[in-house]
């Protein structure tokens, strides 16, 4: 029996990584019943690392937070009790979808919920958290995320600091004798596949700012606030160590440079992160010839060469010598670009519905077609 491995990410704002799979899978075996089909979603360390840890066997912990304009909301990380160990999306907390009325708060939005679902990790048990960075609504450099662990922060008239990255230049003191002790004892991996640094033309303000509603002005402050927060910090550590322009400092607005400078958190590629909390190598040994990969993600473009997840699934496959095969919702990438990724062939929705609107809405039954179609090209009928 050939065996087809699904393993894709979400296709954002239209259907997550489960439905992109289903879809898929749907399609494959309308065309062909006798297929084997094993759906796999995942994620890059970004939203959807939560609902791909739970595809694999975990469990799904939910907890009460501050929300990224401090209004409390339902989050959820997920927990294998074997291994003590915790999956934490921060988009779940302080993620741009959280946004009331999806109003953006460039200077006032924090990660403060995010911190609370670490110490609800801790608070589990957790030995080992993989913390997943990606669609934050906050430049704050993770300062509201490192409060809600335990750390002071002061303003220079020795009273709370308002939240947000429009207050870190009223930063006076920063004490983090206070953190949770736990943390102490407790193994903190970023999973995120931005390698920006904290600061300057390619920092958390600059580059993501715009994103998430900042104007010309707001990120000058913010870049000030970052600044003078990243020195802040430099000194409450007592570390002759600079972080700030360490490859991913500039992730999640800059939540990326509290985990490494603060928590000294290892740093590593988000869709390797997540291919191994899925068993996704255990899975490819299982295949043999005449069996196909197929990943997939919303748009396959420039983006994907920088290490998305079909990247790392197709570079992983390759290394088996498995064919690879893409959905996605439209592909920029040329047939050498995607082939030196070691994805054979690309299909995508604007090959059936040119209307990109209509494409989003009805992603399903698209995918379902494309599915047919893939093995009418790779499962041809005796």
């Amino acid at each position: 029996m050939r065996t087809v491995l699904i393993a894709s990410d979400k296709f954002k704002g239209s259907l997550d990584a489960p439905g992109v799979c289903a879809a898929v899978g749907r399609g494959l075996t309308a065309h062909r019943p006798d297929l084997r089909v094993v759906r796999m979603p995942i994620a890059d360390g970004g939203d959807g690392t939560l609902d791909a840890a739970v595809g694999a066997g975990y469990a799904r912990r939910e907890v009460m937070v501050t929300g990224p304009t401090g209004d409390r909301l339902a989050a959820a990380f997920a927990w294998h009790e074997g291994t003590a160990t915790a999956v934490v999306e921060m988009a779940q907390a302080s993620g741009l979808e959280k946004l009331p009325g999806g109003i953006p708060a460039p200077l006032d939005a924090t990660t403060f919920g995010t911190g609370e679902l670490v110490r609800a990790a801790l608070d589990a048990g957790a030995r080992r958290i993989v913390l997943g960075v990606g669609g934050s609504a906050s430049t704050d450099g993770g300062l509201g995320f490192l409060e809600a662990l335990g750390a002071l922060a002061v303003n220079r008239r020795g009273r709370a600091l308002g939240r947000g990255g429009g207050a870190l230049t009223d930063l006076g003191r920063l004490d983090f004798t206070t953190l949770d002790a736990r943390l102490a004892t407790c193994e903190v991996i970023l999973a995120t596949d931005v390698d920006n640094p904290l600061l300057g033309p390619r920092g958390a303000a600059a580059v993501y700012g715009p994103q998430k509603g900042a104007s010309p002005a707001d990120v000058a402050a913010l870049e000030d606030g970052l600044r003078h927060y990243a020195d802040a910090v430099h000194r409450a550590c007592g570390s002759a160590l600079d972080v700030s322009e360490a490859p991913g400092a500039g992730a999640a607005g800059g939540l990326g440079f509290a985990a490494l400078a603060v928590l000294e958190a290892t740093t590593r590629p988000g869709v390797e992160v997540v291919l191994e909390l899925v068993g996704f190598a255990d899975a490819l040994a299982r295949l043999g010839e005449g069996d196909l990969v197929i990943t997939g993600e919303g748009s396959l473009d420039a983006q994907t060469l920088s290490g998305k997840a079909p990247a790392g699934v197709a570079r992983a496959a390759l290394a088996r010598g498995l064919p690879v095969a893409a959905v996605c919702g439209r592909r920029t990438l040329t047939t050498e670009e995607l082939q030196g990724l070691g994805i054979a062939r690309a299909y995508a929705l604007t090959e059936l519905e040119q209307d990109l609107q209509k494409s989003i809405r009805n992603a399903d039954a698209l995918l379902g077609t494309l599915g047919h179609r893939i093995a009418e090209d790779w499962f041809p009928a005796a």
